[in-house]
């Protein structure tokens, strides 16, 4: 369904004139040798280019003929390659291995072009047939570029006043010469198309992977016997290509597409090691743009802020709407593909399905159920999918990404309306043990351990995870003050424990929260009874009015209190005791933010 879905992409590519034909592949080409039809060079051209808003210069992508799949032997590419091939110099010191590329770029453009009538191929011809290695690293044309050339650049020809591969008759050549090779390729039932045709040996190699290889990884390949199947061995010319036959067309497609996908700076995302890219079925790059934002906040450019979350509440609920004259209907096919590096082939984490409107409802219903009162200084609306991965992380570790797998399936979770993993509750719970609360450069205290995008966690988790039999009254937005749920109840106690603490004595270097809170959250029996007689001595440093405030706020509490506390909570009601305890804090600052100070 994969390869189905990416060729089909494809498909509706080409059909916007929006994607290379095949046998064509677009690189990153940093220079261009320029020769006259002797094959002499007469310059180089800098190819790269300054990106809109950038700083860095970058290599400019160009259509060139279809790239071979590297390995560690010598293979050349037609019409775009390194020095190695081109010139028969590197800056690795391997001069012998440089004049075997160098010799097989020869052989390979002049079989090709030999034939050819044409004057960039006459030129390229004479330019290999004439072209001294040894005396490459002192041509003056070459001087004011060679270090950077020797680290690897990609290099084309320019004659006359055009590129050699965008002359008619190269073109030709190399679409004869790929068609000659297709001839000779092992014939079968293509998996993808179910047409018979000539089966791809070696598929495209998948670059631009953070992670991977940086020649490019294969999201399909056999190298042991253990893959092997039906007498297909990979030691056969043919073997590889039958264990899974793709054939060459539909294994083009799906690369060139996949490789175009994961360039898209503006529409791949990483969540972990994995690198997310999405697409709808009619190649509609506004859909990319909506789900985009939607699924991982951000802002468009080619759309308001406002308009777009008219237009997903819109296509959420299944009607279709107009963005900038552009229709976008809620029915139409919707794709989110997870690849993970490992080591020279690509793990799909994940590939999921559907409507574009049912896509976007996931989404929202994920959203609405993060809902939660939040602290005056989160400014920013729903907690996007980056920050809310980042609550699970260790503040204080060099690597700062979520785990892979559990990142993958909290994806996986959103996009198809399913229960969340039980890892999301497991290492949000750790963070919030673990984090010691810190102080920012004035002092003030900096809270690590309950924030408000774990608190929207929990709440999400319970919601959706209803086999934990957390009671719906506790999973609210706000405070719920009638609640008799013990470990709500419970939490919301030790809130209030803390405040009657912190207002009798302001300024305290280390309130109950940063001795108890998670022993109260663990072994309730233990700890509350001691909590409650340190309360009194806190209460009579009080004024008359907070003192019978307090009072009676911890009495109402107490009073629900309708059974023996309980030596050990489970995990689910450590996590309700967190919403119970977040909830009345909100509570507290909401009084004091209203009024100007609290409602006594």
């Amino acid at each position: 369904m994969i390869l189905q879905a990416l060729c089909g992409y494809y498909d509706a590519l080409a059909r916007r004139g929006e994607i290379t034909p095949p046998g064509w592949s677009v690189a990153k080409v940093s220079f261009a040798l320029d020769i006259d039809e002797q094959g002499e060079l007469c310059g180089v051209t800098p190819l790269k280019i300054t990106p809109e808003g950038g700083k860095k210069e970058i290599p400019q992508s160009l259509q060139v003929p279809e790239q071979v799949k590297k390995t560690s032997g010598v293979s050349a590419n037609f019409l775009c390659e390194n020095s190695s091939y081109f010139l028969g110099i590197d800056g690795k010191g391997k001069p012998e291995r440089s004049r075997q590329c160098f010799d097989a770029a020869r052989e390979l453009h002049q079989k090709i072009l030999g034939p050819v009538d044409s004057p960039a191929a006459r030129a390229v011809c004479a330019f290999f047939d004439s072209w001294q290695p040894e005396q490459a690293a002192e041509n003056r044309f070459l001087l004011p570029y060679l270090e950077e050339i020797l680290k690897g650049a990609n290099l084309v020809f320019w004659v006359k006043d055009s590129y050699a591969q965008d002359d008619p008759a190269v073109r030709a050549a190399w679409q004869d010469h790929r068609a000659a090779q297709s001839a000779e390729a092992a014939s079968g039932r293509c998996l993808v198309s179910g047409r018979q045709a000539p089966i791809a040996r070696l598929h495209p190699a998948i670059k631009g992977v953070q992670g991977a290889q940086s020649s490019g990884a294969s999201l399909v390949s056999f190298n042991a016997a253990a893959f092997e199947s039906y007498g297909h061995e990979q030691a056969d010319d043919t073997g590889q290509g039958l264990n899974s036959p793709v054939s060459e067309d539909a294994a083009f497609r799906y690369g060139a597409v996949l490789n175009r996908l994961i360039a898209d700076r503006q529409h791949i995302q990483y969540i972990g090691d994995t690198a997310v890219v999405y697409w709808a079925e009619d190649a509609e790059p506004l859909c990319q743009d909506l789900f985009s934002c939607a699924m991982f906040g951000g802002t468009s450019e080619v759309i308001t802020d406002l308009d777009l979350r008219s237009a997903v509440r819109s296509l959420a609920h299944g009607d279709p709407v107009d963005v900038n004259g552009v229709p976008l209907k809620p029915e139409n096919r919707f794709y989110v593909l997870g690849l993970a590096p490992n080591a020279a082939r690509l793990s799909v984490r994940f590939f999921l399905q559907s409507t574009f409107g049912q896509m976007l409802a996931n989404v929202q219903a994920h959203y609405d159920r993060l809902s939660i009162t939040k602290p005056a200084y989160v400014t920013n609306g729903a907690l996007p999918l980056w920050k809310l991965l980042g609550e699970t992380v260790n503040p204080n570790s060099r690597d700062k990404k979520a785990s892979p797998p559990m990142a993958g399936a909290v994806v996986r979770a959103v996009l198809s309306d399913g229960p969340y993993p039980v890892s999301l509750l497991e290492q949000t719970m750790l963070r919030i043990r673990a984090d010691q609360d810190e102080r920012d450069a004035n002092g003030r205290r900096k809270e690590r351990k309950l924030t408000y995008g774990r608190a929207a966690i929990l709440k999400a988790f319970f919601l959706k995870n209803r086999e934990f039999n957390v009671p719906e009254e506790v999973l609210t937005v706000e405070l719920n003050d009638q609640s008799n749920h013990l470990p709500y109840v419970l939490g919301r106690l030790f809130a209030v424990l803390e405040r009657v603490q912190s207002t009798a004595n302001p300024g305290i270097n280390a309130t109950i929260k940063d001795k108890y809170f998670n022993s109260a959250c663990a072994t309730p029996a233990t700890i509350f009874p001691l909590l409650t007689k340190l309360s009194q001595s806190h209460l009579r440093k009080l004024d008359t009015g907070l003192r019978v405030y307090y009072e009676k706020l911890i009495g109402d509490l107490e009073n629900r209190i309708r059974e023996t506390l309980p030596a050990r909570l489970s995990l689910a009601d450590q996590g309700t005791f967190h919403l119970g305890y977040y909830h009345q804090v909100q509570k507290f600052y909401e009084k004091k933010d209203k009024g100007g100070n609290e409602n006594v």
